[in-house]
């Protein structure tokens, strides 16, 4: 009996009359953002960083504060009091202070703008979804830097940091968010705008006069500081940390002015909106020294923390045993290992990084011999020994590793995953070591696995129990682990949020500022009568309806997951393990991670949203009673699907009528450049369930043309190359372009290459490749031998690249052999054809392995193509041993001599390396740098995102938009930017397709800049 997938209707009409009303009045006032209630953008804003998940009713995106004032002012308005709002940046909260069954406001997509840079005066002034990394890059040629470092800076928002208070490595120097923010241009309910700054008493009183809500909660936060003062002076531990969300202390500052941004940043939203900032920015240090200490303990470097602390460096940052092992077997470890030297018979257990910097060289080496000096006489601690990273760069490696730190954590074997609800304590430093003491003695108690990493200097140490969420009995020990944490964090004088902010956790809120709590809700009363922003978080006004949240009543994303099959969720390992991290929002496009993000702005278009997508569709599909690997097991032969009839070949329905085309819009959008595969912590690898989806979806849907032609092009295209006029001369045609474009979805095919190849390879005398005719080699010619295993791209649209290779293996001293062209498969995959992927691998693996049994090394030009092996092929049931195939530079590092005696020759390249193989082949690139050393060639890799190509990605009509504007964020800079700094060479085929499409240009490959060196010389 055949099993086919469900159609799933999507619960977009299931919004409460409230929120449908309110979306039609917002609507209806002019807001010109975008309101976006269907069921996949709810989905995917329903989870952020922690272990929570709660499903909104719409999700708004404003596109400036205007419309931000429209949502206040109708919030305000008796017909829609009971709407609740939470504001969200970049969703990357641990504690679910983001996360809402109301509305969520994303002012991260539109409202991303630097609006003033003031040089002279060290101020900024942005807007709320301003990435923090993409203000320091704007500030980076100005000497200046935002000071609070934050472990993902590269996705953190602004106002999320504002929101949250944020803080992080270097804050005993730099202080928190708040302390860098001059003014904040806040929206309060009713839409009135709060222009907040420190207020002289004059001014205040001026403001205290004001009518209306600006007037309201500011008498009400003077009337709390002048009569609650003492009480409060009290009541706030003196911690570097503080008491994050309305920070009483620092109500007034130091020259006695009162400041609203005190309670303003770290209210996570529950005040009202930040719609822009103006922050105090500082001078760049011009020099940097780590000192990288070893110990034998972790608790050995926790009890250091005292005697390194008094020698006042900028930073201390201590790492656990479980995060170091996991760095190890990261990609991040080759850059840093030097730095850690391994003891034959001490493993390192733990380490410590100290950080000295400033502008004045001498002085900071002084500081540093100074502190070397206490290492080696001091003896109350057994110190392994320590390193110096001296210098910005290398400073910032071994931070890159430090950093990897949090989402490492996630990436550990099995089910039971650390998970973030106790995580960011914070206790006097001196009592760190005896605290972090017992907080293990504790975890123990209940047999569980953590790590631990954070901030000795501050006194905070971040600690993630390993728990399977998806189980009952494990997910029950949220609340007495919560519970005992915060008991053990008040004996000791401490928080239980010192750095990631309350959420979830606010419950603990009354028994940590005790009978100063009442004044916290009074001071929400006047900002939010009716607790409308963030309910249920830090405070709610005394008589609200909704009280603080509870960290064991909230739902749960485990709750939602254990509702999926255990053979599916395991099956589906990749989507089911994202755990929000948010690494995948990454702004920087000179970055390869996730291009359809950075070009949309749409997080249905990240790896999280369609991982959060998929766990959705599997449930549905669960709960539908359809067992999706029984369906996905059932073989439909490759051409049968274009004629195929009634149910199975349906057109598609209206998206309100199944979630499923939903999820397909969000899969469809993905490149395939398995650049999340590399880069993500978590190792979330979309293309692979993205390809297993597309299977499932078309058993119900009908496929495309596109997809076939796609599909077959590595069976088909050998036949028209036979007649390569014929195939060119129609493809180049008006006619057949216009019909490509509007009748089968594909635009700008290339040309078959008419380069003699076979002239070329008599010319080198290059033969077929036969498990025989290798055989019979002797072994000393075999290790002069290389097989080059083709691709139907290169060999057919970039052909003479394929004959410039067999020239220079030739001219090195190489005999090259042809391997037979077989279809590698990789376009099945794409695009789900996963039976006729599997028969392709099986048949193409076997007649490698015949070539690899006789020990002469196997070549692939593409990466992308010749990665295919690597990854998918292992995945293949029954395919048996698979063959290794080089890529080039691994194969010339390898056989080429180490000295090849050649001198500099002052000849500069630079390389723009292909996304897949630069994230899933992480030494590839360095690899060409050693290879055109060897050759006396300068050779400099530039930091390059994706070009928006990615095999046919570029090629299909759909995606023109979105292909052009990835390649506009990063490549078009460096394509046409001319030789002066060295030549652009490019690694991957679809790369070169895609600068030779949009700039004109035709790059070459790295092996062709080596081979007319070679000629030359």
């Amino acid at each position: 009996m055949s099993i086919m997938i469900e159609s799933l209707p999507s619960p977009t009409h299931a919004l409460l009359p409230q929120y449908q009303a309110f979306l039609a009045a917002v609507a209806a006032a002019g807001f010109e953002g975008d309101i976006c209630a269907d069921y996949a953008n709810r989905t995917v804003l329903a989870t952020d960083n922690s272990i929570y998940q709660r499903l909104p009713q719409a999700v708004l995106y404003p596109k400036h504060a205007e419309d931000v004032q429209v949502l206040a002012r109708l919030l305000d308005d008796p017909a829609h009091r009971e709407v609740a709002v939470t504001p969200r940046g970049g969703g990357t909260g641990t504690n679910g202070q983001s996360l809402t069954d109301g509305l969520v406001v994303d002012l991260s997509r539109h409202m991303n703008g630097i609006l003033e840079i003031n040089v002279e005066e060290g101020w900024v002034r942005a807007q709320a979804g301003v990435v923090k990394d993409q203000l320091n890059a704007a500030l980076l040629p100005h000497g200046l830097f935002f000071a609070p470092e934050l472990s993902t800076s590269n996705r953190a928002t602004l106002g999320g940091m504002i929101n949250t208070d944020a803080s992080g490595q270097g804050s005993c120097t730099y202080g928190k968010t708040r302390d860098h923010v001059l003014a904040l241009d806040f929206v309060l309910l009713g839409g009135e705008r709060l222009l907040s700054e420190p207020l002289s008493e004059d001014a205040l009183a001026r403001q205290c006069e004001q009518p209306g809500r600006i007037g309201q909660v500011t008498r009400k936060a003077r009337q709390i500081i002048d009569t609650q003062g003492a009480l409060i002076k009290a009541k706030f531990p003196k911690l570097n940390r503080c008491l994050t969300g309305y920070d009483l202390a620092h109500l007034r500052d130091d020259e006695g002015r009162l400041n609203l941004n005190s309670v303003l940043c770290g209210a996570e939203g529950s005040l009202g909106f930040v719609v822009e900032a103006r922050l105090n920015v500082l001078r760049i240090p011009k020099y940097s020294v780590l000192v990288n200490v070893r110990y034998a303990s972790f608790m050995d470097a926790l009890r250091d923390a005292r005697a390194l602390i008094a020698h006042q460096p900028l930073s201390i940052e201590t790492v656990d045993s479980k995060v170091l092992m996991l760095a190890m077997n990261d990609f991040v470890w080759s850059s840093v290992a030097e730095y850690f030297p391994q003891d034959a018979e001490r493993q390192t257990l733990g380490i410590n990084l100290i950080e000295f910097s400033g502008d004045d060289r001498e002085a900071v080496d002084a500081k540093v011999q100074g502190f070397i000096t206490h290492l080696r006489e001091d003896l109350t601690v057994e110190r392994l020994g320590h390193t110096l990273a001296v210098g910005t760069p290398a400073v910032k490696r071994v931070y890159a590793m430090r950093k990897r730190a949090v989402g490492l954590l996630g990436n550990v074997q099995g089910e039971a995953r650390p998970q973030p609800f106790v995580e960011d304590t914070a206790v006097p430093p001196e009592h760190l070591a005896d605290f972090i003491a017992e907080f293990r003695a504790l975890l123990d108690s209940y047999g569980l696995q953590y790590g631990m990493f954070g901030h000795v200097d501050a006194g905070v140490l971040h600690v993630r129990p390993a728990l399977d969420m998806k189980d009952p009995r494990q997910a029950a020990l949220v609340r007495p682990i919560s519970d005992g944490v915060a008991a053990l964090t008040q004996r000791y004088g401490g928080l239980l949020w010192g750095e990631h902010g309350k959420g979830v956790r606010s419950e603990y809120a009354p028994a940590f500022f005790g009978e100063l709590y009442p004044s916290l809700q009074q001071l929400k009363a006047a900002f939010d009568p009716r607790n409308q922003f963030n309910p249920g978080k830090i405070a709610t006004p005394e008589h609200a309806r909704t009280l603080l949240l509870k960290v064991d009543e909230v739902p749960t994303r485990g709750e939602q997951d254990r509702q999926i099959d255990e053979r599916v969720w395991q099956h589906y390992g990749a989507a089911m393990h994202c755990n929000g991290n948010g690494a995948c929002y990454n702004f920087d496009p000179d970055d390869a991670m996730c291009p359809s993000w950075k070009a949309t702005r749409q997080r249905v278009h990240s790896p999280k949203g369609r991982a959060s997508l998929m766990r959705e569709w599997l449930r549905l599909q669960g709960e539908a009673g359809v067992d999706v690997l029984k369906a996905a097991a059932q073989r439909t032969p490759f051409w049968r699907g274009p004629w195929r009839k009634g149910r199975g070949g349906a057109a598609p329905a209206p998206a309100s009528e199944d979630f499923s085309h939903e999820v397909y819009d969000a899969m469809a959008g993905c490149l395939a450049c398995k650049s999340c595969a590399g880069q993500c912590p978590i190792k979330v690898n979309v293309p692979d369930f993205r390809s297993r989806f597309l299977q499932l979806y078309h058993q119900r849907y009908r496929r495309p043309a596109r997809d076939y032609l796609i599909g077959s092009l590595e069976f088909t295209i050998p036949w028209f190359a036979k007649v390569p006029a014929l195939y060119n001369g129609v493809m180049g045609s008006g006619w057949a372009r216009k019909l490509l474009a509007e009748r089968v979805g594909m635009v700008d095919s290339p040309m078959i290459d008419r380069a003699d190849l076979a002239a070329v390879l008599k010319a080198w005398e290059v033969q077929p490749a036969t498990p025989e005719a290798l055989a019979a080699l002797p072994v000393p010619e075999r290790a002069r031998s290389v097989v080059l295993v083709q691709d139907s791209f290169t060999r057919y649209f970039e052909t003479a690249q394929l004959a410039e290779f067999v020239e220079l293996a030739s001219r090195l001293g190489f005999r090259v052999w042809l391997a037979p062209l077989m279809p590698n498969g990789k376009p099945l995959h794409v695009q789900g054809f996963l039976h006729a992927f599997a028969k392709a691998a099986i048949r193409n693996a076997r007649g490698l392995k015949a070539l690899a049994d006789t020990n002469v090394p196997l070549v692939g030009l593409d990466p992308a193509m010749t990665l295919v092996y690597r990854q998918e092929y292992l995945k293949v049931d029954g395919i048996g041993e698979v063959p290794q195939v080089a890529l080039p530079q691994e194969w010339l590092l390898d056989r080429l001599p180490a000295d090849l005696g050649r001198a500099a020759t002052g000849k500069r390249y630079r390389l723009l390396a292909h996304c897949t193989e630069k994230t899933n082949a992480t030494d590839s690139s360095s690899q060409w740098t050693r290879v055109f050393q060897r050759f006396g060639l300068e050779l400099k890799v530039q930091a390059t995102g994706c070009c928006g190509m990615s095999g046919t990605y570029g090629h299909e009509t759909r995606n023109q938009e979105t292909s052009r504007e990835i390649y506009a964020q990063s490549w078009e800079a460096q394509v046409n930017a001319g030789d002066e700094q060295g030549e652009a060479l490019a690694t991957g085929y679809s790369c070169r397709s895609q600068a030779k499409r949009l700039s004109g240009r035709s790059l070459r490959h790295p092996m062709q800049a080596l081979l007319a060196h070679v000629r030359a010389g």
